[in-house]
C-alpha cells in the first residue's frame, strides 16, 4: 500500500510540473469530439451545453428531486470511478431514485465513453488528476 501511495504521489508531482497534463489523459481528441457531439444530442438538455447543469442543482424541485447536476468538475461526478459513470449513462438515474433516463439502447458502449470524455475534458487538469488518483487506487484495491 505504502508503495501504491509513493507512485501515486510520485506521479501526481510529475503531472503537476509538466505544462500539458490534458496529454496524460485516457482519451483522445477524436474522442472528445464525438463525445461532444453526443452529448449535445443526448445530454446537453437537462446536464447544460457545456456542463455546467442547470441554475439550483443543488435545490429539489416539487417533485422532490434534485435537477441533474453539472458534469464539468464543479459537482461530484469527479467522485464516480469508471464503472459507475458508464452504469449511471447505461442505467440511468431511476433506479437509485432519480429521473436520469437510461440509454444502454441509445448510446453503445463506445459512444457511453465517448460522452465521458467529452465532460472530463470540462475538468480542471486538478480535478482531473485527484479522480485520476481515486480511479487508480480503486484499481490497485481490486487488484488490476
Amino acid at each position: 500500500m505504502r508503495m501504491i501511495r509513493y507512485t501515486l504521489l510520485g506521479v501526481t508531482i510529475f503531472l503537476l510540473q509538466t505544462d500539458s497534463i490534458a496529454a496524460g489523459r485516457w482519451y483522445t481528441d477524436d474522442q472528445v469530439k464525438r463525445g461532444k457531439k453526443l452529448f449535445s444530442e443526448n445530454c446537453a438538455s437537462c446536464h447544460g451545453k457545456n456542463a455546467e447543469a442547470t441554475q439550483n442543482w443543488k435545490q429539489p424541485g416539487a417533485d422532490g428531486k434534485y435537477p441533474p447536476p453539472p458534469l464539468n468538475g464543479s459537482a461530484h461526478a469527479w467522485h464516480h470511478p469508471m464503472n459507475i459513470l458508464r452504469r449511471q449513462i447505461r442505467s440511468g438515474g431511476v433506479p437509485v431514485g432519480g429521473s436520469m433516463p437510461p440509454f444502454k439502447d441509445t448510446l453503445s458502449a463506445t459512444e457511453i465513453d465517448d460522452v465521458i470524455t467529452y465532460f472530463q475534458s470540462k475538468w480542471s487538469d486538478r480535478i482531473y488528476v485527484q479522480w485520476e488518483e481515486r480511479q487508480a487506487a480503486m484499481d490497485a484495491a481490486k487488484g488490476q
